[in-house]
């Protein structure tokens, strides 16, 4: 006979998997890809260039050149690749700081095998070496993309039609995995270099010789020096930024068709969901109903707590899924909060087993209703006593995401009622009377909190960050976006002197995301900054030099307050100034972003 507890997890998974049965798998968007599993992993190829060969860009050159470019550029694929001539690539950094560049291959004739060797940095005085398990490296690949809306501004609405927008192939994934690959003649390559400077190393230059091979054969020689700075930064997981990028297990699990929470499922996860931890990521998503946003991602977020009214008419909830979740995302280093959501779902409608008629059913409530206060009470009362069992209470929020004013407060009411400790989370429209209810509240960037009330939010220890969306044209991530962009972000925040960021996708992948980014619902690109293999992008790379960059300026302005260095504070602020999203369609983001690092880096 099972016992009650085998029943109830038997059930838990059974709604994790859900989504699953809904005829998910191969569903066709008009002008998207579709497919099931096994989805490319290790070694893939491209999909064909929908753009000619730039054959004017071509004229002239035989062979093969290589050299540095630039890590803000997203080189055509079919173009000659425009590249300076000094083969030294020259990096700054400091101790604890992730750098990355860029070197690009413009071959006009085929090459069957191209790969990169780097040595391991070696300082100047040949008495300490970089590792080489330090070394990001990989090449960057090509992803189908799309572009802004008609209008051009932003990519908000449904485009099933891919036919309507401009579709190229685009630089973004870096592959780590494949360790060489083929080049096609008239091609432009890029290949990713990326240092972690240990937190011990030494101050000074560092070189390294980089040798680019088709095969056995030598087809290029660069250089590459690395300046430590003598100053440090602290371990990612002691960053000051709040970065909540929303994690998806589910997309996981479809992705490698594996079945949810399973060994299998959480071996991946923890690949896949390291680069977020390693950035230094603070928040696990969590969703403690089904579908809190109406299935807007290609894989639904499914229920991470069971929800069963019993044969008599009372509540019982499970949270095995939920602690194993969060155990998981603790055991990674993401332990400054958990979100759940939602009380408020884009749909109002609650999804339960029903133990009277052994069926899934659905309660269709909203906030300011008695029956949606009953629904809502007695869970929170339950979470709140397992919350504080586990220890997890004081970090968990109880988390909405752009729901209206009424609904809010309603919500809230029935929070206090329930624990008058809950702490709260808002990503949504800015609202000055909330403020005091919100442990943590996000805006979208064209919001402005006053400076009265981020420094009445910091003196209390609240959390103030802002949000990008598809409303944004620039700055913005979309696999069309200057790279830079990315790194923007982490400036803004320093400037606006705000705690961090959100996003609310990191890994809500298309079909096939390493094929094509494009989604049926805004941008190509919005739904996910990593991709599959524990790949990273050039997206993700470019985010964490912002954020890094807002440590820096962090403990610079600190260094420079404590020894009353009015003068530097002073072109501090005058650089931060030039982190306005309003000059960013006539002034691209990298050359403000190139502009700053100069100023921090040549301390």
């Amino acid at each position: 006979m099972k016992t009650r507890k085998m029943i109830v997890a038997g059930i838990c998974l059974c709604l994790a998997q859900y989504s699953y049965s809904q005829e998910r798998m191969g569903v066709t968007h008009s002008g998207h890809i579709t497919g099931q599993p096994p989805f490319p992993v290790e070694y893939y190829s491209e999909l064909p260039n929908p753009a000619a060969t730039d054959n004017e860009t071509w004229r002239g050159v035989s062979g093969v050149s290589v050299n540095w470019g630039s890590k803000y550029v997203r080189y055509a694929k079919e173009s000659k690749a425009k590249l300076p001539k000094d083969i030294t690539g020259k990096l700054k950094g400091w101790k604890g700081e992730k750098v990355s560049a860029q070197l690009v291959i413009a071959s006009a004739v085929d090459l069957e095998n191209v790969s990169v060797e780097i040595t391991a940095p070696l300082h100047v005085s040949g008495k300490y070496e970089i590792s080489s398990d330090c070394i990001l490296k990989g090449f960057v690949r090509y992803v189908m993309t799309d572009e802004l809306n008609h209008h051009k501004a932003g990519t908000c609405g449904d485009r099933p039609d891919a036919s309507r927008y401009d579709s190229t192939l685009v630089a973004d994934p870096i592959d780590h995995l494949a360790l060489s690959l083929p080049v096609a003649a008239k091609t432009s390559q890029g290949y990713w270099v990326g240092i972690r400077i240990p937190r011990d190393a030494l101050a000074g230059t560092y070189k390294s010789d980089v040798t680019l091979k088709n095969g056995t054969e030598v087809i290029g020689r660069l250089k590459l020096e690395l300046q430590v700075l003598n100053h440090t930064l602290p371990a990612p997981a002691q960053w000051a930024f709040h970065l909540d990028l929303w994690q998806n297990p589910f997309a996981v699990a479809r992705y490698y068709g594996v079945q949810p929470w399973s060994k299998e499922h959480f071996a991946l996860l923890k690949k896949e969901l390291k680069p977020y931890a390693d950035a230094g990521g603070k928040v696990v998503t969590a969703s403690i109903i089904h579908q809190p946003w109406n299935a807007q991602t290609y894989d639904p977020f499914e229920t991470m707590v069971t929800w069963m009214k019993r044969v008599d008419g009372t509540w019982m909830y499970d949270y095995t899924v939920f602690d194993r979740w969060v155990e998981f995302m603790r055991s990674m280093g993401v332990t400054r909060a958990i979100g759940c959501y939602s009380m408020i779902p884009w749909r109002l409608s609650f999804q339960y087993y029903d133990q009277a008629t052994n069926s899934l059913k659905e309660l269709h409530a909203k906030p300011g209703e008695q029956v949606y206060r009953d629904f809502w009470l007695g869970m929170l009362k339950d979470f709140a006593a397992h919350l504080k069992s586990k220890g997890w209470f004081d970090i968990t929020h109880i988390a909405m995401d752009e729901r209206p004013m009424k609904d809010m407060q309603e919500a809230l009411s029935i929070i206090r009622e329930a624990d008058a400790d809950f702490k709260v989370s808002l990503a949504g429209t800015l609202h000055d009377e909330l403020s005091d209810e919100l442990d943590d509240y996000c805006v979208a960037l064209r919001m402005k909190y006053s400076e009265s009330l981020k420094r009445k939010r910091r003196s209390e220890g609240k959390i103030t960050t802002y949000y990008t969306c598809c409303e944004e044209s620039y700055p913005n991530t979309y696999t069309f976006s200057n790279p830079a962009e990315a790194e923007w972000l982490g400036w803004y925040a320093a400037k606006e002197n705000l705690d961090g960021y959100l996003r609310w996708a990191l890994n809500s992948w298309t079909i096939e995301p390493l094929l094509d980014s494009r989604f049926y619902s805004w941008g190509a690109g919005d739904t996910y900054l990593l991709y599959p293999g524990g790949r990273t992008s050039m997206r993700f790379e470019n985010l964490l030099s912002g954020i890094q960059a807002y440590e820096k300026i962090r403990i610079l302005k600190q260094e420079w307050e404590r020894n009353g260095n009015v003068k530097k504070l002073a072109k501090l602020e005058r650089i931060l100034r030039n982190f306005d999203e309003h000059q960013l369609k006539d002034i691209p983001a990298d050359r403000v972003v190139e502009q700053a690092n100069l100023f921090i880096n040549t301390l």
